[in-house]
């Protein structure tokens, strides 16, 4: 009989292709939020030291005596996105692994579909109800709060993505196409609706500070996370491909 190459690799195997993955989309996430949002940080601290100076009983930082530099934190940026990446594409490589009963295959398709899930369930979902702050937006006294509700935000996001998963198999292996998407899509926006409606709100944003400069940080922070997670699902995929095809071309039949 011919060797089955269709089952999944050792966890060990998959893991090192995940956090490799997940490590160059990382460095590749940190260059692009170099291009695109660093400008933005820099306008928005700028404006920061200029409240402080202004009004220095305020309790507003004052970047010049920071323990980190701007030029560290720059360099820094580099490190937590490569960091960051490798932890996401390992995660994302268990996952893998614990799903591979439902697979047909093992050519790392999955693994994409994985890293799309959690770009929608927990970057985008969250995202639209609170999106990212440069300095000099929020108030320190609800940081605490704030940082809670996002992650439950995270929580609530990818529960809402395995609500529209359960929608799309209750409807059947035998129903239509559109039927089990549209129930997929009905769990989905069910979950994330509730979610929205009961999670508190923060408007915090100062009446006087730029709204173009705002909303350009979000984008570039959103985009950020764009590109993280579709460079994870992109390589992994194509590291799973390239495993398997060895595999393949590895297998000898037996006499």
């Amino acid at each position: 009989m011919p060797l089955n190459t269709t089952t999944t690799p050792p966890f060990v195997a998959v893991l090192v292709r995940g956090l490799l993955a997940g490590l160059i989309a990382g460095l590749l996430a940190g260059a692009f939020a170099f291009v695109a949002g660093e400008p933005h940080v820099e306008a928005a601290i700028a404006i920061e030291e200029a409240a402080t100076h202004a009004e220095p009983a305020a309790g507003a930082h004052d970047h010049e005596d920071a323990l980190v530099g701007r030029t560290g934190q720059r360099g820094g940026l580099f490190l937590a996105t490569g960091l960051f990446g490798a932890a996401m594409g390992g995660l994302l490589a268990t996952a893998y692994v614990l799903l591979s009963r439902r697979r047909r295959d093992d050519d790392g398709r999955s693994g994409l579909l994985l890293a799309g899930a959690a770009l929608l369930g927990a970057v985008i979902v969250p995202f639209l109800k609170y999106p990212a702050n440069p300095p000099a937006v929020g108030d320190p006294a609800t940081i605490n709060q704030r940082t809670v509700t996002y992650l439950l935000m995270v929580v609530l996001g990818l529960v809402a993505v395995w609500a529209g998963s359960l929608g799309y198999r209750s409807a059947g292996a035998q129903a239509p196409t559109w039927l089990r998407a549209t129930a997929a899509v009905g769990g989905f926006l069910l979950v994330t609706a509730v979610s929205y409606v009961v999670m508190p709100s923060f408007q915090e944003v100062p009446a006087d500070f730029p709204a173009a400069l705002l909303w350009s940080f979000r984008l570039a922070s959103l985009g950020t996370q764009v590109v993280l997670w579709t460079g994870i699902g992109l390589l992994f995929a194509a590291l799973m491909h390239h495993e398997r095809r060895r595999r393949t071309g590895t297998a000898l039949p037996s006499t």
